[in-house]
């Protein structure tokens, strides 16, 4: 058996998730760390890992490699069930899919940082404009978001209940994300209740992007 490794950047908020996840359930790994602004992830050691050359990409025991957050997720979930990060019944396992996945899927894929930096190469955008596009995706998607969580029932002390899970890790690495580009959060009470209740948990704080070997 080999060492599980995980490939990934201190900053990167997916990366942020599956940190979060390995420490919930208490796995350890060795960390691997790729810079991306340095262009690390597109080397050719890089690529014969995850030739998708995107991070973060966990190579399990068994050299498995499983690249993107939400599969890594899942499979963790199936590997090492406890504590589960989506609940056993399928209607709670639909509804925090659908609240990990109005991150993960609507506000992540227009504001990574490939995108961010075709606005600046390919459309001349400035500083202050890639910072306009990033709030507006994130608005677009944390005002509905919002509403869900303050209206359901099945908000808790966490997105769903009083335990955290997989809706609460995607919250808060894109929470994280939102700070480097000044998103006022006032609008957003239950979710910043949800993000500090987070944040006062362990794992998420072993997780935590300035906690990284390769932070700066």
């Amino acid at each position: 058996m080999r060492d599980i490794v995980l490939h990934n950047y201190f900053r990167s908020s997916t990366s942020y998730r599956v940190r979060i996840a390995l420490a919930m359930k208490g796995i350890d790994y060795r960390y691997a760390a790729h810079h991306l602004r340095h262009g690390e992830h597109r080397g050719e050691a890089y690529l014969s890992v995850n030739p998708q050359g995107l991070v973060p990409a966990l190579v399990w025991s068994d050299g498995t490699m499983i690249a993107q957050s939400m599969a890594i997720m899942e499979f963790l979930d199936e590997t090492v069930p406890e504590p589960p990060l989506l609940p056993a019944d399928a209607h709670g396992r639909a509804r925090v899919r659908m609240l990990s996945q109005m991150i993960a899927c609507e506000i992540h894929p227009v504001n990574n940082l490939r995108i961010l930096n075709a606005l600046k190469e390919r459309y001349g955008a400035d500083d202050a404009e890639v910072g306009a596009w990033f709030r507006h995706w994130v608005n677009a998607t944390f005002e509905p978001l919002e509403k869900m969580l303050a209206e359901s029932p099945q908000t808790g002390v966490f997105c769903h209940g009083d335990t955290p899970g997989m809706a609460d890790i995607c919250l808060v690495g894109q929470v994280t994300n939102n700070k480097r580009f000044d998103v006022d959060m006032t609008p957003y009470p239950v979710i910043q209740r949800i993000n500090d209740a987070c944040m006062a948990l362990k794992p998420f704080q072993q997780a935590a992007p300035m906690n990284q070997p390769d932070a700066e």
